[in-house]
Parts: C-alpha cells; sequence; structure tokens
C-alpha cells in the first residue's frame, strides 16, 4: 500500500511540470490577435510599458470611450520582459499565475469532496476548453481567473453553511481585499464581487459582533498591496478622470434581459458551460469556421464528435441535477442554492450594464460554476464505469486540445509576428508590432 501511495507521489511529481509546459505551449499558440485585435492591445500595454518606461495609468480598453483604470495589466504584461527580453515572456507569467491558482482550486476541491477522484479533479481543471483556451494567453480575462479562484475560495470559506474551515478567517478576509483590487484593474466584472463581500462581512458581524471588524481590517490590508497601483492614476486625473468614464458602463438596459433569459445563449448556458467541454466555440466564430476546421484536421473529427456531444450533455445534466435531492455531500443543498443565488445575481447585474451577456463579461464566476459542478459528478464518479469513461473523456480532451494548438500555431499565434515583437524588445519601439486603439490613455 506504501509503494502504491509512493508511486502516485511521483506520478504527481512527474505529471505537475508537464501540466505547466503543455498549458504554457498551448497559450502559445493562441490567437495573437483577433478580429477585434483584443489580445494584440492587451499585450501593447505592457510592451509599451517595458520600451518606453512610461507609467500604464490604465488599462483595457471596454470601448472607445472607457477604460479600465490602473497600472497592473501594463505591469503584469510588461515586467516579465525585463527578466526575460523575449516575445514569450508574458505567456509564462500568466501560465504560472493561472497554473498556480488552479492547482490551489484543485487542492481546494478535492478537500471538499475527497470521494471524487483527484485525477480528474486535477486534469480537468488544468484542461478544460475555459480555462486552457482563456487563463494561458496574453489576454484580460487571463489574469482575473487566478483572482477570482483566490477570491471565492476565501469567501466561501466566511460563510457559516458552506465554510469547511480550510482557510483561515483572517487570511480570508486578507485575500478577499487583495482579489478584488487586482480584480478592478482588468475587467469591470469586479462589480459582480460586492455582493458576495457584503453577505461575508454580514455573517461575520452576525457571528462575532464587533470583532469581525478586526476582518475588515484584514481585508483593508489585503486590498493595499493591489489597490495601490490605483493611486497614481487618481493623483494625475483626479476622481473623475481616472475612473476612465467606467461609470458609463452602469446603464439600465432592459434589453439585456431578454438576452440573458436565452436558454442556450443567456446567462444561465453560458454559466454552466464554464464547466463543460464547450468545443465549437474555441475551433471558430460560426459554423462555417469550425466546418472549415474539421475539413482541414480530419483526423480530429472523431474527437470533435465526441466532445462536442459531451459537452452538449454536460450543461443540461447539471442544469437537470440541480433537482436531486439526495446527496451524499452534506451542503449540497447549500452549495446549490449558492449557485442559484450567483445566476440570479448575474441576470439581475445585467439589466445594468451596457454589455451583453457574453461569456468573457462574467468569467469572474467561473470558480463557482466549476465547485457546483464537481458536486453533481462526485455522485457518478463513485463508480468505476464512470470514473472509466471520465478517464477516455480527458485523454480525447487533451489530444483534441493537442490538435488545436497544432492548428494554430502557423494560423494565428504569436510566431507569425515573434521577428517584429523580437525587433520591437531590441528597438524599444512598440510601434513596430502595433498601435494602441485611437483614444486610449496610457
Amino acid at each position: 500500500m506504501e509503494i502504491s501511495k509512493q508511486r502516485k507521489k511521483l506520478l504527481f511529481i512527474i505529471a505537475l511540470p508537464l501540466a505547466f509546459l503543455f498549458r504554457l505551449a498551448f497559450g502559445l499558440c493562441l490567437d495573437f490577435w483577433t478580429q477585434v485585435e483584443d489580445e494584440k492591445q492587451i499585450y501593447l500595454i505592457g510592451l509599451k510599458f517595458f520600451t518606453t518606461g512610461a507609467w500604464p495609468y490604465f488599462g483595457p480598453d471596454v470601448t472607445n470611450t472607457i477604460q479600465v483604470p490602473g497600472a497592473l495589466q501594463g505591469l503584469v504584461v510588461g515586467l516579465p520582459f525585463y527578466v526575460l527580453p523575449v516575445p514569450e515572456a508574458p505567456y509564462i507569467f500568466v501560465n504560472i499565475l493561472s497554473f498556480a491558482s488552479l492547482c490551489f482550486f484543485a487542492w481546494y476541491c478535492t478537500r471538499r469532496l475527497p470521494e471524487i477522484p483527484k485525477w480528474f479533479v486535477w486534469s480537468w481543471l488544468l484542461t478544460a476548453p475555459w480555462t486552457l483556451n482563456i487563463s494561458t494567453q496574453i489576454y484580460n480575462p487571463s489574469y482575473v481567473l487566478p483572482a477570482a479562484i483566490l477570491f471565492f475560495v476565501c469567501a466561501i470559506e466566511t460563510y457559516p453553511f458552506l465554510s469547511r474551515g480550510l482557510v483561515p478567517l483572517k487570511w480570508a478576509n486578507f485575500a478577499m481585499g487583495l482579489s478584488l483590487f487586482w480584480v478592478m484593474q482588468f475587467h469591470l466584472s469586479w462589480v459582480i464581487l460586492l455582493p458576495y463581500i457584503l453577505l461575508s462581512f454580514y455573517f461575520q458581524l452576525r457571528t462575532s459582533g464587533w470583532k469581525a471588524l478586526k476582518g475588515v481590517m484584514y481585508f483593508g490590508v489585503g486590498a493595499i498591496p493591489t489597490g495601490s497601483f490605483l493611486i497614481p492614476t487618481f493623483v494625475k486625473y483626479g476622481l473623475s478622470g481616472a475612473l476612465g468614464n467606467t461609470n458609463e458602463a452602469v446603464q439600465f438596459n432592459y434589453t439585456n434581459l431578454l438576452k440573458a433569459a436565452n436558454v442556450v445563449e443567456g446567462v444561465l448556458g453560458r454559466f454552466l458551460s464554464f464547466a463543460s467541454f464547450e468545443l465549437p466555440r474555441f475551433i471558430g466564430g460560426n459554423t462555417a469556421k469550425r466546418l472549415l476546421f474539421m475539413r482541414e484536421n480530419p483526423w480530429l473529427i472523431p474527437f470533435v464528435v465526441f466532445l462536442t456531444v459531451v459537452g452538449i450533455l454536460q450543461p443540461i445534466a447539471l442544469l437537470v441535477l440541480w433537482f436531486k435531492k439526495r446527496h451524499s455531500v452534506k451542503d449540497w443543498k447549500a452549495m446549490k442554492y449558492f449557485t442559484l443565488a450567483t445566476v440570479v445575481l448575474l441576470y439581475v447585474s445585467f439589466l445594468f450594464a451596457i454589455r451583453t451577456p457574453l461569456s468573457h463579461t462574467f468569467y469572474t464566476t467561473l470558480p463557482i460554476a466549476m465547485l457546483y459542478s464537481f458536486y453533481c459528478w462526485n455522485e457518478f464518479l463513485k463508480k468505476r464505469s464512470w470514473q472509466k469513461f471520465a478517464l477516455v473523456f480527458i485523454i480525447c480532451g487533451i489530444i483534441f486540445n493537442i490538435g488545436l494548438a497544432m492548428n494554430n500555431y502557423s494560423r494565428v499565434s504569436i510566431y507569425l509576428e515573434r521577428s517584429k515583437v523580437v525587433e520591437a524588445i531590441k528597438a524599444r519601439d512598440y510601434r513596430i508590432v502595433g498601435e494602441r486603439r485611437p483614444g486610449s490613455r496610457y
């Protein structure tokens, strides 16, 4: 028995660096720029900081007039160039961040659900489409995921109805403050986190009385390391100017409710798809492009068909299983209602948003969808037959992702323009790669 444990530990030690290299290689093969050039624009924010030395007062562009305030986006992309002045440097750093956070989340999920096979939780979190295709490339939601995982794990640990005592309360508060002001500088979805913080403080106050102020203090201390990167923007531009017109993103928009209510393409379908193998979205933006992908990669067709079918059935199963009353995990009822509350919160949020409910707009909530899904799969994966199916599913997913990376490498990756990036780094001129959008502030 001891030998078996040693072998498992050895395999785990070997698998971890291989998993990191796999994710890094995959990320390097993803789109360097799409039709809207979001990825390249994020890259340019950091490259401009490195080549000019100018402080990045603002981050990602939301629209032509709205820009996220704060320096973190420029710093996390630009600083790695100082350590390793090669085009791949920012990719290495974002993959370290996402890999570390996903490993932490895998540890947390297996501690909450000890009956679910650990190999499934770890391999699925590291290779699922919505963690692999987003968090491995230079794209502002990629930097949201690590903080979102830290935030939700720690927030959950402050709720009496869900807490397992896995994170000390003071560190949970510290991490929530740290995470909130991190997300704030990458994506407007930070506002979704506020109700969770208020709920946390409410339960702490109800449980500890005025001693809960200590938790608020730790939250404030945690906010300092990340929130301090907002200060230069407010000093230079003043209160109204430093907002980057982000206040304009909050508008009553009743038409969004109709879009959000769409079962497949609305909030519910997209939320559940975070925890599913949503394949079509990542091989083409429309049917014609997806068919072209299969014609150009015929050997992947069996994997595409199998994974697409499973990817459609997964969110359906997650929806149906919500109505399951009996569960071996004692806090199943609390978890499913917590998940429902999150979906309701998203519906309400989009009533006051200018953006339609696209998946990346609430990517912040992926950890909740994933944790809920593990509760659902826990009952099935106790059985040997379902474990075998899960293994086949994971292996097919990895093979498909290898094929997708090979397809992307020569078509859309940074390697199509790597020579330009190398020249820009040497000449200290980011404009060799491209220009920031007209009107973008820096």
